[in-house]
């Protein structure tokens, strides 16, 4: 299928021709402002289907508007007439369509003149009056509010915030293309005369913004979001795709000693933590038990050497581990544990425990194996 994506450039249209790469479909016609525009008569000549996702949001001069979500449709029909090619077309309208402002008013005009066209011609009008879209390759002061918080809060810029209960009706990127590509294959979700994206998320404002402050915070306290809520989910995945280049890296701090070291590398409430144990050759750790607090060993390289011992009893169970063949064993609660390097290199051990170190309440009990 031959696909023409006008607005190729721009946030949704990478998305969009990214997700189609990634189905299978590559005969595709990119177009932009900066494309030859000798070529569009050529594209709506050949063209089997269209995502018409040109326009303009925050031009200099509001004449503009008109010009940008009115005219370039006005041409691109007038193209397809001229080569009588009744492909369907998918344009992306704003839900500021319903209001009385110069964005609202061009994008309500291109919208009527696609359905003027279709009862025309007979061709398929696909209309979507799109809420606030976020994802990976929006642009800040330009597509969302979204994009603007975490591109400043990444960087330690202030941000606005005119009213912290305001609602907002978010749209992920990722569920915009689901819905398109379902449009593309003619199963496209209707609403009366106009077409939606079926999966949406409503946030205030303020607390939008306190989400996007703890993912950056995120990296000093190691905690981790909640990633069973779909909005939190995507929320961090694009306030990561705002990392400043040079800071997609960060430290851990390393308790260092003559044994080795031991390094906290994700906290969480309700999943517990994990940490990175380094031993030297010949060095014991553990030594202890828990009532409660339960882990998960694994060592990722080098040679070791697991022991248990239940607390009431001389019997002493041993595990060899090794980085060749990675293996969990878990530290049930009750038995005294220790694990010994027995190797002639460093010993390095992924450890996960069920909850938090908590200095209050550590439920660690000294006990040789």
């Amino acid at each position: 299928m031959k696909i023409l994506v006008t607005g190729a450039n721009g946030f949704v249209g990478k998305n969009l021709i990214a997700e189609l790469n990634n189905r299978g479909y590559k005969d595709i016609f990119k177009f932009d402002i900066d494309t030859d525009k000798s070529l569009l008569s050529k594209y709506a000549k050949n063209c089997e289907f269209i995502f018409h996702l040109a326009g303009v949001n925050r031009p200099k001069d509001e004449k503009e508007y008109m010009k940008g979500n009115f005219g370039f449709t006005s041409e691109l029909l007038d193209l397809l007439k001229e080569h009588n090619n009744k492909s369907p077309i998918l344009i992306t309208s704003s839900i500021q369509a319903e209001r009385d402002n110069p964005y609202g008013k061009s994008k309500r005009a291109g919208e009527e003149l696609l359905f003027d066209y279709s009862n025309e011609t007979g061709a398929t009008a696909l209309v979507y009056r799109l809420h606030n879209l976020f994802g990976k390759w929006s642009k800040p002061n330009y597509n969302t509010v979204v994009a603007t918080y975490c591109y400043n809060i990444a960087r330690d810029l202030d941000i606005q915030i005119n009213n912290t209960e305001a609602e907002l009706k978010l749209c992920y990127i990722d569920d915009v293309l689901d819905e398109f590509i379902r449009a593309l294959e003619g199963r496209p979700t209707q609403n009366g005369e106009y077409c939606c994206v079926t999966v949406s998320h409503q946030i205030k404002l303020g607390y939008l913004a306190e989400k996007i402050r703890l993912f950056k915070k995120s990296r000093t306290d190691l905690s981790i979001p909640n990633m069973e809520d779909e909005l939190t989910k995507k929320l961090y995945s694009t306030y990561l795709s705002f990392l400043p280049e040079n800071e997609f890296s960060y430290d851990l701090k390393m308790n260092c000693d003559n044994r080795g070291s031991f390094t906290e590398f994700i906290r969480t409430l309700d999943r517990g933590q994990v940490s990175v144990n380094v031993a030297k050759p010949g060095i014991t750790k553990g030594n202890h038990w828990h009532h409660t607090k339960n882990e998960k060993f694994l060592v990722v390289s080098g040679t070791g050497l697991i022991r248990f011992r239940k607390i009431d009893s001389d019997e002493i169970i041993e595990y060899s581990v090794n980085g060749e063949k990675l293996q969990v064993v878990d530290i049930p609660t009750g038995y005294t544990h220790s694990i010994v390097n027995i190797g002639d290199t460093d010993m390095v051990t992924v450890m996960w425990a069920n909850e938090a170190f908590n200095p209050e309440k550590p439920d660690t009990y000294f006990l040789e194996v």
